[in-house]
């Protein structure tokens, strides 16, 4: 293939002919390659795939991780050890293309590899390295470890995914009408375009679009102006200029604001993050207007194909019996990583996602004598898994993970797994009968583990927050908690009336439920698997983004 001069290498859909290269920090495509930390990355993961189902004039573009994010192992005491292995990929293709960047005011040598549609069903995709020979040590570091802890570092991996692709899409001749971030890590892509530009603002605009994933404006990254010029951020724009763009005299610099005032048009990931996100930018002046397209996941890879078949064929014993072999091929897991034996006929819950604060990750445990009681049924028998990254240098969500793990020592049906990447997370939406997910409202940008979840029978409870409000009929497709009183409640007082309603809806409604009325939890599991087959599958999303982003003007 003659990458100097690419092409799409298939066909164009007509309705979707826009010409657009989607940047993301991280993408979760496939087991094999492990570029991706989380939720954005699952998110990412799945519109590439979608852009290939629809055949979009879409491409990604990313970072080619050496060490990926992190391996999850354990200490011999089974706490959480984070540990960096080189990774190898023999399906990616060298695209001959090295290029130079300046990061620091030094030139960096880049090089770009291909990953071919076909290989796993996604858009064709590119993805940036500086682990060369050409290179000194300190900048073949910059493509090592996703989210590097150290702030120079980090700043250069958002200068190698914006500038390095937007000067990758340069080396290839390849025209794209549409620089889509995704998040406000690819900015300096947008300041290379002014360079090359000469300066001209509209036209930037013009080509600029932006989804933002944060709810809160203190969860949005800011850095010392002086220190993002000092590496090369801006292209040649000095300080001033910036602020001038950015609209803040303040040197702290704000990614997402700065992109908010350059994209033509921008987006929030669920209805209410919408709402949530203008009332919260709306303040700063000539910032674009924030839409609304809610997340979603892909159905084909991620949904349990023959459980949905005996669905549709009303066959409820091989309903029944598909869903109890899922879970145990997933207690062989348990029982390889914590030697407790699972029971396939016992009511599962599963808590899994990234370790953050405030998703609360060991809510039910704040008290521990209902807990006990909960896992101490006689009656209604209950077994539940925690499994999830925290950041490597985040050490409260750690010291949460191995609390979490120290309580499992109590219990023969308890556990705590590592090695939560997307292969571990499909076995545990197939083995669990119900999908645990508390995050303290409104943090929760859009979330989306619950919709795979829904697509392997697996029923939500959860407090009201994210996609929930789009999805939910409470008792009929999931379980959600009323809402707190947020603004006006103490953190402390938050926690507790949230656990409070959780313990209540699982004692009161979803155990006795799914023990004493089978037929109707069958038939909650079964619109659950109904209503997110369309709305949530992110064929829907990836249509959406052509309709109400990409086309607008």
């Amino acid at each position: 293939m003659d990458f100097k001069n690419y092409k799409m290498p298939y066909s164009i859909n007509n309705e979707f002919t826009e010409k657009v290269a989607y940047f993301s920090m991280e993408f979760a495509i496939d087991q094999a390659l492990k570029i991706y930390s989380g939720g954005l990355g699952f998110l990412a993961g799945s519109h590439m795939r979608s852009a290939y189902n629809l055949k979009q004039d879409l491409i990604g573009i990313g970072i080619l991780w050496k060490f990926g994010y992190y391996d999850q192992s354990r200490n011999h005491d089974q706490t959480l050890l984070p540990t960096w292995t080189k990774k190898m990929y023999s399906f990616l293709e060298d695209t001959g293309i090295v290029f130079q960047i300046i990061i620091h005011s030094a030139p960096v040598w880049v090089k770009a590899f291909y990953l071919k549609p076909e290989t796993f069903d996604t858009a064709p995709m590119f993805f940036l390295s500086t682990d060369l020979p050409e290179n000194d040590h300190i900048s073949k570091t910059i493509c090592h470890r996703l989210y590097d802890a150290n702030e120079s570092t980090k700043l250069a991996q958002y200068i190698l995914l914006g500038k390095g692709g937007a000067k990758l899409l340069d080396m290839m001749n390849f025209e794209r009408e549409v620089y889509h971030l995704n998040e406000a890590h690819g900015l300096p892509a947008a300041f290379y375009l002014l360079e090359k530009y000469n300066g001209d603002k509209e036209k930037v605009k013009e080509k600029l679009v932006f989804t933002t994933h944060t709810p809160e404006e203190a969860g949005n990254e800011k850095h010392n102006i002086h220190l993002c010029h000092d590496m090369s951020y801006f292209s040649g724009l000095n300080i001033e200029e910036v602020k001038t763009i950015e609209g803040v005299d303040d040197d702290r610099f704000n990614h997402s604001l700065c992109a908010l005032r350059m994209s033509r048009i921008s987006n929030g990931v669920s209805q209410l993050h919408g709402e949530v996100s203008r009332l919260m930018w709306n303040k700063y002046p000539k910032i674009c207007e924030i839409k609304a397209i809610t997340n979603a996941q892909e159905f084909k890879y991620w949904a349990d194909h023959p459980l949905y078949k005996f669905k549709e064929e009303k066959d409820n014993k091989g309903f029944d019996h598909r869903k109890k072999h899922l879970k145990k091929r997933t207690f062989k897991i348990v029982a390889n990583q914590t030697g407790n034996l699972f029971d396939p006929n016992i009511f599962t819950i599963v808590w899994a996602r990234r370790f953050a604060g405030y998703k609360r990750a060991d809510l039910l445990l704040h008290d521990k004598e209902r807990f006990e009681k909960l896992l101490n049924n006689p009656k209604y028998p209950v077994q539940i898994i925690w499994a999830g990254k925290p950041y490597p240098m985040d050490y409260s969500s750690i010291s949460t993970f191995n609390t979490l793990v120290e309580e499992s020592k109590n219990y023969k049906n308890m556990a705590v797994l590592t090695g939560y990447e997307l292969s571990l997370s499909k076995s545990l939406k197939q083995g669990s009968d119900l999908w645990l997910n508390n995050p303290r409202v409104p943090r929760e940008a859009s979330g989306t583990s619950g919709m795979t979840a829904s697509m392997n029978g697996s029923v939500n409870l959860s407090t009201d927050d994210g996609w929930i409000p789009e999805f939910a009929k409470n008792g009929k497709n999931c379980f959600v908690t009323p809402l707190a009183d947020y603004n006006n409640l103490s953190i402390y007082d938050q926690d507790q009336f949230d656990m409070d309603n959780l313990y209540d809806v699982l004692e009161n409604q979803i155990l006795p439920m799914y023990y004493d009325e089978t037929k109707k939890w069958r038939e909650v599991v079964k619109n659950a698997m109904n209503d997110v087959k369309n709305q949530f599958n992110s064929d829907r999303m990836a249509t959406e983004y052509y309709e109400q982003i990409y086309k607008s003007k």
